[in-house]
């Protein structure tokens, strides 16, 4: 079953809508009660690598700043849950979005509960941060993550339509090009889905590195 969800902040009064107009509409994996924990990652930053079939982007993720966030993402890559997950949705003065589908669009399983939305840690969604999709309610990230192409700041929670806002939990230390080149990919509309790349942008895997 199609989940449609939404990015409500990018603009003021008009539901689902970038700045300049385009539909920024999302679709991630399905809701259940949101999930915390008291145990998180050491406080020091986290390096990841994702290999995606356009090359490697290293990330540098932030226990101190959102660690029930970071221990989520770094459940879900130590699982291999995002070996062969797509960067699904691409809007090129927005973001690049991913970790929830597979080829041909189909939903990937076997994800886990929806986290608690940290969102109020101060940290802001710039160019090249790593922030977590969720649905319309605070706490209902699970899998999907995306990495801002441009500075949204209407999507941190001082700026958000519906003064929540979404998690940036990380940045890009390396592969920014890649970033831009998966951007910059044709896309177009799936059934339901829009803003899918006409060729598959393939996450390979997702690893911690030192």
């Amino acid at each position: 079953m199609l989940r449609r969800l939404l990015l409500l902040s990018l603009s003021a009064g008009l539901l689902g809508l970038t700045a300049c107009g385009q539909r920024v509409s999302m679709v991630f994996t399905s809701a259940a009660p949101a999930v915390s924990t008291k145990a998180g990652p050491p406080a020091k930053p986290v390096n990841v690598a994702i290999d995606t079939s356009m090359g490697e982007i290293k990330l540098e993720l932030w226990p101190d700043k959102a660690p029930v966030t970071v221990k989520n993402f770094l459940d879900y890559t130590d699982a291999k849950y995002y070996d062969g997950t797509l960067f699904h949705r691409v809007i090129p003065n927005f973001m690049v979005q991913g970790g929830g589908y597979v080829s041909g669009m189909k939903e990937k399983i076997g994800g886990k509960p929806p986290i608690k939305n940290e969102s109020d840690n101060g940290l802001s969604n710039e160019r090249g941060t790593i922030a977590m999709a969720r649905e319309t309610g605070a706490d209902t990230a699970t899998s999907e993550f995306y990495i801002n192409v441009v500075d949204n700041k209407k999507l941190d929670r001082a700026q958000a339509g519906d003064k929540v806002g979404y998690c940036v939990f990380g940045k890009v230390t390396s592969g920014m090009d890649v970033v831009d080149k998966i951007k910059a990919v044709k896309t177009g509309t799936i059934g339901e889905h829009e803003d899918v790349p006409a060729e598959d942008v393939i996450i390979k895997s997702v690893r911690r590195v030192d």
